[in-house]
């Protein structure tokens, strides 16, 4: 198969969002908390899907929602344009396509022409790695990592952040557009990558830092809101103070006002974190904030690992987890 071409002015032509355009057929292999809804809102604009997961009930869910179930990543992708993954690590991309000797797996059987999105979260120099063995094959990757959460992928309201060539980005903005609100292009390829671990990094400084700066008033007799507004309407105003305050009942309808339950996991910022460190060392950039903010999330991890990241409240304040 991989010396097969696809017809490019009919995937160009079929990747738009126009009515009567027929749209490309795409295999979705990963169908984890983020995958599945990403998957699902595809199949709702009208996408023919083929799909491939691990689990039984994530294949069976998207099964009910009307895709079809492959044996296998290569199966999936069997008569598909374009192939998009939500896979967990960077290891798992590179088994995907790359397979156990770099050169049997998945990228070997596509077509020439073919699309490929991968969505997982991973290091840049992985996603150059994998474009590098897809380019030689004329295949065309983006690395196309999310924010957003799960509530933006239900919501299909995903922010995009897109490495990769501009007639790749153009090809795939139609199809992103369906499961995100925000597209960005950043650049070649491991650009996305790095533009995410760039602002996971940030987050994770500014979710460790209002924590503490909370815990230091509650310590000394303020209350947690009043102090929260306070700092709202002056120079420490931040994202995690405004919507996704880590105290305990200063804000509704957010993970800490919920046991920490849901949200954005701490083993997965913890995940970002040590990508970033591991750009940083690869790069020779110094990030004493980031170095710290990873300490203190591989500390908080090992126990509460599956809480919302905002719970490193907790290595301030133990209570908040009662």
């Amino acid at each position: 198969m991989g010396t097969k071409d696809t017809d490019l002015s009919n995937t160009e032509s079929n990747t738009t969002t126009a009515d009567n355009d027929v749209k490309p057929n795409i295999a979705f292999i990963g169908l984890g908390n983020m995958g599945a809804p990403m998957a699902e809102n595809l199949l709702k604009a009208g996408y023919t899907l083929s799909v491939y997961d691990l689990s039984a009930d994530a294949t069976q869910r998207l099964e009910q929602a009307g895709a079809s179930v492959a044996d296998s990543p290569k199966s999936a992708a069997s008569n598909a344009q374009v192939v998009i993954s939500m896979l967990p690590a960077g290891k798992h991309v590179h088994s995907v396509y790359l397979g156990d000797s770099g050169d049997n797996g998945l990228l070997a059987e596509l077509p020439k022409g073919t699309l490929v999105i991968d969505s997982s979260t991973i290091a840049a120099a992985d996603a150059r790695l994998v474009a590098e063995a897809a380019s030689k094959l004329g295949v065309d990757f983006l690395d196309a990592p999310v924010s957003g959460g799960t509530g933006g992928a239900i919501a299909g309201s995903l922010t995009f952040i897109v490495g990769g060539s501009v007639e790749a980005f153009a090809k795939a903005e139609p199809i992103l557009a369906v499961m995100g609100k925000n597209i960005f292009h950043a650049g070649e390829h491991g650009a996305g990558q790095v533009a995410k671990i760039c602002n996971n990094m940030l987050l994770g400084i500014l979710m460790a830092g209002t924590a503490e700066a909370i815990n230091l008033g509650v310590k000394n007799g303020l209350d947690p809101k009043v102090l929260s507004d306070i700092m709202l309407q002056s120079s420490g105003r931040n994202w995690t103070l405004e919507v996704y305050n880590p105290y305990p009942k200063v804000l509704e309808n957010v993970p800490s006002s919920n046991g920490y339950k849901g949200g954005f996991m701490s083993k997965l910022m913890q995940k970002d974190l040590n990508l970033a460190m591991q750009t940083a060392k690869d790069t020779d950039v110094e990030t004493p904030m980031g170095a710290k903010a990873t300490e203190l999330y591989e500390a908080h991890a090992r126990d509460n690992g599956d809480r919302d990241f905002s719970s490193i409240m907790a290595h301030h304040d133990h209570s908040v987890l009662s």
